[in-house]
């Protein structure tokens, strides 16, 4: 393998607990209460203002540590509901086209908002269940203190959330636990995303229209991803890999239940499609998966990599989309390891085809909704 350095040799599937999250995660797992994998970084971010509300506590000495947690609760709910766009979405819009030095000072004075917002809510928690003992207005106006606190605490979440949201959920509490700091052998699915006719586009549209396009092509990606519990790893021209950790990506089909909802996602909004880029995206994907080894990679700039014919096989097979004119190809070796197709879906087999690279023919399967070929 063309990993340096040691080795850890773990079983495939879900990462090792790391710390609380972890444990908290496996105990409800346990009772059979299924949360959805990016929705633990949410309680981890709602955690971590709980747990500012305790420092506040702490440093000045409040007394009443519960009323500083669920006031951190709410207050790093309302910003944070802010920042995703659930709260005041068109003012998030409007904000996001502004010239920095105008989005700065008017994206605080939005935070006050939402931080003011947020205490008013838990003080009145807190003073209808008689938890504190302050007058009703004292309970819900927040003291300048209070927000200078909360607005640097708000600044840090944000800053850690956009992090996240750049370099991938995943990817991010992955670095952050340092999972991959020594190279791990593991096995992981693999699925390529390729733009049909980006290129084609580019010569009528531009550059900068084709950028556009691309990015709302991949933003459409991500709820489909999130769902089905992948990760979205890199980019590469018009081309999105997304992977899973073994047992995850096989558990229910998740793997192949992505590729189906980016079809329907893109199909379903057509006409917006047609509207606003003139075209409807159309996308090629290949699934295959297989041992790697991954490894946290790079000095001032790192990056989770994977090195093995995994990766190059579901290239080559990506490849072979074109010339198979099969729009979804998965490899015979991941399709006898997935239990079920999801409903409605069958693997219809196409043979057994050279790949560039590897000695062994693949056998190779077209995934398409059953009784009609996936346009």
């Amino acid at each position: 393998m063309p990993a340096a350095g040691p080795v850890d040799h773990r079983s495939s599937g879900e990462p090792d607990s790391v710390g609380l999250a972890a444990r908290a995660a496996e105990f409800w797992r346990a009772l059979r209460l299924p949360i959805p994998q990016h929705a633990w970084f949410w309680i981890g971010i709602l955690a971590l203002s709980a747990g500012a509300g305790l420092l506040y506590d702490a440093l000045f000495k409040n007394g009443i540590p519960l009323v500083a947690a669920i006031h951190g609760v709410f207050i790093g709910a309302c910003a944070l509901l802010m920042e995703r766009g659930t709260l005041l979405p068109r003012l998030q819009a409007r904000l996001r086209r502004l010239p920095t030095f105008l989005y700065v000072p008017i994206a605080e004075l939005a935070y006050v908002g939402m931080i003011t917002l947020g205490h008013a809510i838990g003080g009145i928690i807190v003073w209808s269940t008689g938890l504190s003992a302050e007058p009703f207005a004292e309970a819900v106006v927040p003291s300048l203190r209070v927000l200078v606190y909360a607005l640097a605490v708000s600044a840090l979440l944000v800053f850690v959330v956009r992090m996240r949201d750049l370099i991938g959920a995943e990817v991010f509490v992955n670095l952050l636990v340092g999972r991959y700091h020594r190279p791990v052998e593991e096995e992981r699915i693999f699925l390529f995303v390729d733009v049909v006719g980006s290129t084609a586009y580019a010569e009528t549209h531009g550059a900068l229209k084709t950028q556009a396009f691309l990015s709302a092509v991949f933003a459409t990606l991500a709820e489909p991803v999130r769902r089905c519990q992948g990760s979205t790893d890199d980019f590469v021209g018009d081309m999105a890999m997304i992977t899973w950790p073994m047992a995850r990506g096989l558990q229910a089909a998740r793997c192949v239940a992505c590729v189906l909802a980016i079809q329907d996602s893109l199909t379903r909004d057509a006409a917006a499609w047609q509207e606003r880029f003139g075209t409807v995206p159309r996308i090629r994907a290949a699934l295959h998966g297989g041992p790697v080894v991954t490894a946290e990679i790079g000095v001032d700039r790192h990056k989770i990599a994977y090195f093995g014919d995994a990766v190059n096989v579901t290239a080559r097979l990506e490849a072979l989309c074109r010339t198979l004119d099969a729009p979804v190809l998965i490899s015979g070796d991941l399709l006898a390891k997935l239990p079920r197709l999801p409903e409605g879906v069958r693997a219809r087999p196409l043979g057994e085809h050279a790949v560039r690279g590897r000695d062994q023919a693949l056998t190779v399967a077209a995934i398409e909704p059953a009784g009609r070929p996936l346009a």
